[in-house]
């Protein structure tokens, strides 16, 4: 195996070592929903996978091994894109696995910028097999885990994933956070929110292994006291406890009378949705589900209504009306709102209107966080649309931060499709309303994605949002996941998927701040970056490297 030289550069790995961390990322896919307590299935991988990175022996190769494992994650757990692209846009075949594959190559990139990060923050140091420092030759480094290495490894995997979550409008789906729902570090998700739970599942899993190593290293010049091989463990065990205890926090108090609620699922087939018996159907189908029964909130899925709002058969808008005085419901429909300026209709929005009782106004929601490609298209990649047949290709966003739909005294934030994955945006929302909502609604589409794992990797995640907020949230889909999620992130109830009808439940609303919602993403941000900042200036290894020895000559 060819060696790197005293002047720095990477020695070769073999090709099965990126092999491996490709596994260990593919498994990892298996961490998330719908495995039951997949977080303790993700700690064993996280703890695997850092062990694994342990092995390299410089800036590249941990810039390789890591996005080798995010390439595994990602080429796993975002294939149902393939069934949006192929199966729905009319994409053929191998374009469409070619762009699941290329797009699971540019996420790789942030995990491979945490490896890199790491790499250069964590402190080297170099030992063989029987655990000394000296005898390994200059040409075989290796990194050893060290209380730097492991806040290095924990800080620069949440930035890691930070970035994924904003760089060209974000896509944060699988942030390891996620699959600690049902873990035992969830409850670090109201203090922190999602990239703060990964951030202490990576020092978790970087402790395990710093724990390992102190206990293999039996040299006598190196070997620890059995209080410091010990407290690695300790810390982990430690934060797995807190975890589990900050979960029992109740940080929101109930607030106003609770709600009845109606969650409408239709299961209006996606290939049909926009034609024109699609869309009759979906009218009708939708007119009959929402009159059926009253409750204090009936919600519908995305689009429900296929049409512009202003097109709303007068029959169909005339029953709603009615229904909501007659029964003192509010409706929640989706359909596709219009802008114009000076009588000229200037763009398109996807949105949710709000029918109150025995009130004219119309609330209205614009969609603010897009979906590219679905209902917006980057600049220059017409050419790539256009070889799909989804509409909606470019619509207008609404605002940041958009008013409360009050039900009764309740005030409702609103939001739509996958803008549910961004934490920091809600807990935005519930800082800057005038009247901060109680209850969180997410109106989606999934028949994009099939019978897929999608619907229930976005159940998931919606159930962090839960938990960050401290507020109960209400999911009308269409082909499912409709579900009622409690305020500490627990599923009450949700309707079989691929069905129609109607989700009955009564919710109670919510008040006050968790932290996270005081702060958002601030938190774990500023912490990774004070800690990253004080690895690369003062980690092992960095002092003292160019100093002379004894002989007069510069240590390597």
């Amino acid at each position: 195996m060819p060696a790197e030289n005293r002047a720095g550069t990477a020695q070769s790995l073999p090709f099965w070592h990126y092999l491996v961390a490709a596994v260990l990322g593919a498994a990892n896919t298996l961490s998330f929903a719908p495995t039951p307590h997949g977080g303790w299935v993700e700690l064993v991988i996280f703890t695997l996978f850092f062990a694994w990175l342990t092995r390299t022996n410089g800036w590249k190769s941990a810039a390789l091994t890591g996005w080798a494992f995010g390439f595994g994650n990602f080429v796993t757990g975002v294939w149902w894109l393939y069934v949006s692209m192929h199966d729905y846009g009319g994409m053929a075949a191998p374009l469409a696995a070619a762009a699941v594959a290329l797009f699971s190559m540019y996420l790789a990139i942030y995990p491979a910028l945490a490896g890199v990060v790491w790499s250069l923050c964590a402190g080297r140091a170099r030992y063989d097999d029987n655990g000394s420092s000296t005898a390994v030759p200059v040409d075989e480094p290796r990194f050893v885990p060290t209380w730097h290495g492991a806040f290095a490894f924990a800080s620069a995997w949440a930035l890691g994933e930070w970035l994924r979550g904003l760089v060209f409008t974000g896509f944060p789906w699988l942030a390891s956070g996620y699959a600690q729902v049902d873990g035992p570090l969830a409850g670090f998700g109201s203090v922190a929110g999602v990239y703060g739970v990964g951030w202490v599942l990576g020092l978790v899993a970087a402790l395990l292994v710093q724990g390992f190593y102190g206990f293999r290293r039996n040299t006598a010049a190196l070997e620890p006291s059995k209080a410091a091989r010990l407290a690695p463990f300790i810390v982990a065990v430690l934060l797995l406890a807190s975890g589990m205890l900050l979960s029992l926090v109740e940080w929101t108090t109930p607030a106003n009378a609770p709600l009845t609620v109606r969650l409408l699922q239709g299961n209006v087939k996606q290939e049909m949705k926009f034609e024109q018996e699609g869309v009759d159907q979906s009218l009708a189908l939708y007119k009959k589900l929402i009159t059926e029964k009253p409750a204090d909130l009936i919600v519908t899925p995305e689009t429900a209504f296929p049409v512009l709002a202003v097109q709303v058969p007068p029959d169909l808008a005339l029953a709603l009306r009615n229904f909501s005085d007659t029964t003192h419901s509010s409706i929640l429909f989706g359909a596709i709102g219009v802008t114009a300026s000076e009588g000229r209709v200037t763009g398109y929005t996807n949105s949710l209107f709000g029918i109150t009782p025995n009130q004219r106004d119309v609330y209205r929601y614009d969609k603010h966080h897009l979906v590219p490609f679905g209902e917006f298209v980057p600049e220059g990649f017409h050419w790539f649309v256009a070889l799909m047949g989804i509409p909606l290709g470019d619509l207008g966003r609404g605002p940041p931060v958009q008013k409360s739909f009050f039900v009764h005294n309740q005030p409702i934030a609103v939001d739509i499709c996958y803008e549910d994955i961004f934490g920091e945006e809600i807990a935005r929302t519930i800082r800057e309303q005038e009247a901060p909502a109680g209850i969180l609604v997410n109106s989606t589409n999934l028949a994009w994605f099939g019978d897929t794992i999608a619907l229930d990797q976005h159940l998931q995640m919606a159930r962090m949002r839960s938990i960050e907020t401290g507020r109960p949230m209400l999911r009308s889909t269409n082909t499912g996941t409709t579900a009622v999620i409690a305020a500490n992130g627990a599923v009450v109830a949700r309707l079989p998927v691929y069905t129609v009808g109607s989700l009955d439940a009564t919710v109670q609303g919510t008040s006050g701040r968790t932290p996270y919602v005081t702060s958002g993403n601030i938190t774990v941000i500023m912490v990774s970056l004070l800690l990253l900042a004080f690895g690369f200036a003062f980690a092992p290894g960095k002092n003292g490297r160019n100093k002379p020895d004894d002989n007069g000559r510069k240590k390597s």
